[in-house]
């Protein structure tokens, strides 16, 4: 029973180790998800339209594109609503705003959402060292409750509560790799709402022509 206890505290740290072919893919060794890190995107993986002006930088001094970045940016809204909001924004402008105002709003949600999803990573990053903190105190405590129980003269009560507590952080410490395993998800998530709402411009302007 007390080596069961050593034996469940090192699965679950192996459980949050990245995988052969995680470290593979990532020149982080500490990364703990199996998606490549990829700290920040470029705005060619997105946009295949034409060049963006320089003006389009200002779209936060555009209320109603910085307004409808937010809004569109928001993963709580279905990325059908989103994408039905940029081709209404784009038939409400006139003509002759309609290419400088679509610029503004691919900047727009590129720099807000590529700046949400590197927030996203480094949170992931922040985790996943807490984790490995866990992981430790946990090979200590099972070490700890295994050595107590050799103990001749030992408390069974002591080892009773001390196992209990063990069994308790293990618990946490696996309920936390579950959530790591979902969050590591997210960055790839904002990218490809990125890359859906770009290609929504993308066909506004096409339609245009």
């Amino acid at each position: 029973m007390a080596r069961m206890n050593l034996v469940r505290s090192l699965a679950v740290v192996a459980m949050l180790a990245p995988s052969v072919n995680a470290r593979a893919a990532n020149t982080d060794p500490d990364w703990p998800c199996i998606q490549r890190k990829v700290p920040q995107l470029s705005l060619g993986q997105i946009w295949n339209g034409p060049e963006l002006p320089p003006a389009a930088k200002d779209f936060s001094k555009d209320p109603a594109v910085s307004g409808l970045v937010e809004e569109v940016a928001a993963r709580r809204m279905p990325i059908a609503d989103a994408q039905k909001k940029v081709k209404d924004f784009a038939a409400s402008l006139p003509a002759e705003q309609l290419a400088p105002k679509m610029a503004m709003l691919v900047q727009g949600m590129f720099d807000h959402m590529d700046a949400e999803r590197s927030h996203v990573i480094s949170g992931i990053s922040r985790y996943a060292r807490k984790q490995l903190e866990m992981a430790a105190a946990l090979r200590k405590a099972a070490s700890d409750v295994d050595a107590l129980r050799e103990k001749p003269d030992a408390d069974p009560d002591d080892i009773e509560r001390r196992t209990e507590q063990l069994k308790f952080a293990t618990r946490i410490f696996n309920e936390r790799v579950q959530s790591l395993t979902y969050v590591c998800e997210v960055p790839t998530i904002i990218e490809q709402r990125l890359y859906q709402l770009s290609k929504a411009v993308s066909e506004t302007l096409a339609a245009k022509k």
